[in-house]
């Protein structure tokens, strides 16, 4: 006789087969919307929780000095960590889901009224979540800075709203602030950047740069008796290109070495100028710290120098020495002893030391305009300048003074015995041609002249 429940172990068998796919497909998803290493979402889940009306805000947590402190801890205790700050941030937001966005940020989706509530909200969580964290009895400091970004925002540099987020991360650390939104105009065009980059190249190669030159006028001699060489570039499309952007971009580019060196050749030639017409005037021009540590590129100006006899003045600024001082320090010192001035400057706008100013051999230091521009309404400002000038004096360095921009500015400066100004009240920067011009007038600048 035929059994009646023959059919049994197949069905049994069918079953369980569509059971093992189910769980082999819901573990996939699990594992393609999830970090593998905390189990918080990932990326992709919060590139999909984004999506949505224009109320809906990606908030990005980063972690600060991520690697330091995942270098301190070891990686698998800096996973546990994220996995604590997630459990956390979920909580202050009522349970929602937490993912992690590369190495230590984690982001979030909030329906806000608008970026300032999205950044109110940000800097709360910041604020509630960043209490030290602790691993194995021990406890561990955490600092917090948050990005936000609005998931309906139309930009076709940075089309990913969690893009957008994590750059408004750095762009809160770079200014030095808890939160901040994303900023379309401060990130520019990265791509049309990198374009500029080969055109300024060939723009080099043809001679279509240019140097202005801002006059720096001397208390004592009463004269113009130096200018500060500044780089131009007008573009043949764009027009006149910020040198913010450009020199920056030469700089991170690995570009900064060329272009350097033109305008060493172009203040030597122009300096040359300068004289033929019966002005005797120190040319300054600047050097980028990541030049001070290239020897090379030391035997090139030193070279120049030598064999043109010019009479120039390098400019670096305090931060230039501090990815390897002893190379700076001594590049710096060949520079020196090779006759060529040296000055230190945007003093006051960075972590200014004593020891910088010990060490290094430098002939003037320039005050940063930040504190001459308010010199003549803020008594601190003014305190501040008069303790720097007399400090630098006592230690054999003349001073100038940048952003004089009033008669009353240079009045003060004056009686405080700066050595000498430089601003838009001296004088803008200019191409040679005008600079000629402007020295063939008067020579003589006072207060009551300026006015």
């Amino acid at each position: 006789m035929r059994n009646p429940f023959a059919f049994l172990p197949a069905l049994f068998s069918a079953d369980s087969a569509r059971t093992h796919l189910r769980d082999r497909e819901a573990q996939l998803t699990h594992m393609a919307l999830h970090d593998q290493e905390t189990g918080l979402g990932n990326r992709l889940s919060l590139e999909r929780r984004a999506a949505g009306s224009g109320r809906i805000h990606v908030v990005l947590v980063g972690v600060d000095r991520f690697e330091v402190v995942r270098n301190a801890i070891g990686y698998d205790s800096m996973a546990r960590l994220l996995i604590t700050l997630g459990q956390r941030l979920s909580a202050l937001s009522d349970g929602a889901p937490v993912a992690r966005v590369g190495g230590g940020a984690l982001g979030m989706v909030f329906e806000c009224d608008g970026d300032e509530a999205a950044l109110a909200l940000a800097g709360r969580l910041c604020e509630a979540a960043q209490s030290p964290v602790t691993l194995d009895g021990a406890p561990v400091d955490i600092a917090l800075t948050a990005g936000v970004a609005r998931a309906a925002e139309v930009n076709r540099n940075v089309p990913s709203p969690v893009d957008r987020a994590s750059i408004a991360v750095d762009q809160a650390r770079a200014a030095r602030r808890r939160t901040a939104a994303f900023d379309a105009e401060r990130y520019g065009d990265p791509a049309g950047n990198l374009s500029l980059i080969g055109e300024m190249m060939a723009a080099l190669a043809k001679d279509e740069l240019s140097l202005a030159y801002q006059p720096k006028y001397d208390f004592r001699g009463q004269r113009i008796n130096a200018v500060e060489a500044l780089m131009r570039w007008t573009h043949p499309r764009r027009g006149a290109v910020s040198p913010d952007l450009f020199i920056a971009m030469a700089e991170e580019t690995g570009h900064i070495r060329p272009l350097t060196e033109w305008a060493i050749r172009r203040a030597i030639a122009d300096q040359k100028r300068l004289a033929a017409a019966g002005h005797a005037l120190t040319v300054s021009v600047n050097i980028s710290g990541r030049l001070l540590s290239d020897e090379s590129f030391a035997d090139f100006a030193l070279a120049e120098v030598a064999a043109s006899k010019a009479d120039l003045c390098f400019e670096i600024t305090e931060t230039a020495v501090m990815d390897n001082p002893d190379l700076a320090l001594r590049i710096v010192e060949r520079f020196a002893g090779a006759g060529i001035s040296v000055s230190l400057d945007d003093y006051g706008s960075g972590l200014s030391s004593l020891t910088y100013l010990k060490q290094i051999r430098a002939d003037e230091l320039k005050i940063d305009k930040s504190f001459i521009v308010g010199l003549d309404q803020s008594s601190r400002d003014a305190l501040l300048v008069k303790s720097t000038i007399d400090l630098a004096h006592s230690l054999g360095l003349k001073v100038t003074a940048e952003g004089v921009e009033t008669p009353t500015a240079l009045a003060l400066l004056r009686g405080m015995g700066c050595d000498m100004a430089q601003g838009y009240l001296i004088g803008r920067p200019a191409p040679m041609a005008e600079l000629l011009e402007r020295l063939a007038g008067p020579a003589i600048l006072d207060a009551t002249a300026a006015a």
